[in-house]
């Protein structure tokens, strides 16, 4: 099973030309590491979502630290935590540090946003387990960190709440 794509890239006659925009559960594997579990703990909860350009199939990862054994060179991962109290859920996507031209780091930004709705989609399904435990959670704002060495795509964003982006 593929884990991880080299790119960006979406194939699109393999896989249809919305695989990626319309959340599919059946697509989603969730792993717990380090002894997180379904709902516990919150702090530190560290979420790596990877994925699959072939089969269109994402991998969410639990744990108290980041899955940086599942990343690759293309860095297409989207990562996400819970800040003290659940008031707050970071996310952070990587868009260069300047290995990247402007017009590359440019395309990798409207990927990015484009398929960010299915990543938080993906990340609250995938931990639903916890929100239904914690429902409070789906109020927390989500501020999204776009890290980049282009400062028009250096940016930090509020996307609302998890309650939009609930199945």
């Amino acid at each position: 099973m593929e884990r991880i794509s080299g790119s960006l890239h979406i194939d699109k006659k393999t896989m249809g030309a919305d695989y990626l925009s319309k959340f599919q559960p059946e697509r989603l594997s969730v792993e717990y590491r380090d002894g997180v579990t379904a709902t516990a703990p919150i702090i530190p909860r560290r979420y790596t979502l990877t994925h699959s350009d072939t089969t269109g199939q994402l991998f969410l990862t639990l744990g108290t630290h980041y899955a940086w054994d599942l990343l690759n060179p293309i860095r297409d991962e989207v990562l996400g935590t819970w800040m003290p109290y659940g008031s707050c859920f970071c996310v952070y996507v990587y868009i260069d540090h300047g290995e990247f031209d402007e017009r590359t780091a440019k395309k990798r930004n409207e990927v990015f946003r484009r398929e960010l709705p299915l990543a938080l989609t993906a990340i609250r399904y995938g931990d639903r387990f916890l929100f239904a435990k914690y429902p409070a959670l789906d109020d927390a704002s989500l501020i999204i960190h776009f890290v980049s060495s282009y400062p028009p795509f250096a940016r930090q964003e509020n996307w609302g709440t998890f309650r939009n982006f609930s199945v």
